[in-house]
């Protein structure tokens, strides 16, 4: 049984609207198992052709309308919501909203959160149905629930890349409720206030502080294992909605001022035996998608900071102003 709800009916009304002849249809890793399904739905639905995208898909920020559109006439994306982003051809923007309970994991969290009033309050996409719920179960227990809309992002919600949502709210402790420790990880080190993960996948509630700590160990290293670069190459996206081509530009003039040198890498997907090729060069800054310097470091043998790991590495960030990347979508 799926723990994920997909509102195809929907889908097929939107199609139908459009009069699309061939649609193409993307989804994360996770729901790709659905893929099949769900296409069988809308051929039956719309009497369009459907095609499936089989390539990684990482966000709102990937979205396969410059791969796939000379091909299709319309894109169905699931399990994110929509960037502030130009796409190229109509996109339908599906949630895959998470059924899972809540309410278990909430009442683990709330021993972590005892002796903090004001909490502000995220989570991801796949919950955000609930989040209302969740805020007043929090409400009854006696905590002021503070939530906001990012930039770009629904309000309460964090992504991966971005966490404008927390930037503006004064709490005394974060609740995140989702799984893994990478977005409770950029609460903390943008805050620096307490920090609970409230993991319905796993039932249960923790804090991100030992988490943390041993992040920054790491980061700390890859920085020290950089000091000796003297050419760097500076990897930028081609995905629409990671592409920082101006920010790419600055390090590489930020690189020729240490009397360094800095070449622009362009790529779609980022991996390791990418990378293989540029033995000249001693070390790698990451402009697309910040996971990937963070959650894959281990992947790569030479030392890949993000672009505020590079300031620290010249002096021009202090490390006690750490903060983890993200890409800042506007309104």
């Amino acid at each position: 049984m799926s723990i994920h709800e997909l509102d195809i009916g929907d889908v097929i009304e939107k199609i139908n609207e459009l009069k699309a002849d061939i649609v193409g249809l993307q989804f994360p890793e996770g729901l790709k198992v659905h893929a099949i399904k769900v296409a069988k739905q809308i051929e039956l639905g719309t009497g369009a052709t459907v095609i499936i995208s089989a390539d990684p898909c990482y966000g709102a920020c990937d979205v396969a309308d410059v791969d796939m559109g000379d091909s299709v006439d319309v894109i169905v994306h699931f399990g994110h919501r929509p960037l502030p982003i130009d796409y190229d051809l109509p996109v339908i923007f599906v949630d895959a909203r998470s059924n899972i309970d809540l309410l278990g994991c909430i009442g683990s969290a709330m021993g972590f959160l005892e002796g903090y009033n004001k909490i502000g309050l995220v989570t991801t996409t796949q919950h955000l149905h609930l989040l209302d719920e969740v805020a007043d179960f929090l409400e009854q227990n006696g905590k002021k629930i503070l939530i906001n809309e990012g930039a770009g992002t629904t309000k309460g919600q964090v992504l991966g890349c971005n966490f404008s949502a927390i930037k503006d709210i004064d709490a005394d402790a974060f609740l995140y409720v989702g799984s893994g420790n990478f977005h409770a990880l950029g609460i903390k080190l943008f805050t620096h206030k307490p920090v609970v993960v409230a993991d319905p996948y796993l039932g249960d509630a923790r804090e991100i502080d030992e988490f943390a700590d041993r992040i920054l160990r790491i980061r700390s290293a890859r920085i020290a294992k950089a000091m000796e670069a003297e050419r760097f190459g500076i990897i930028v996206s081609s995905k629409r909605g990671q592409s920082r081509l101006e920010l790419a530009k600055n390090l590489k003039n930020m690189i020729k001022e240490e009397g360094k040198e800095g070449f622009i890498l362009f790529l779609d997907d980022v991996s390791p035996n990418l990378l293989l090729p540029f033995t000249e060069l001693d070390a790698f800054v990451m402009t697309a998608c910040p996971r990937i310097a963070i959650d894959d470091s281990k992947m790569y043998k030479k030392p890949l900071l993000t672009p505020q790991e590079l300031e620290i590495l010249f002096k021009r960030r202090k490390w006690e102003d750490y903060e983890i990347d993200e890409i800042k979508y506007t309104r």
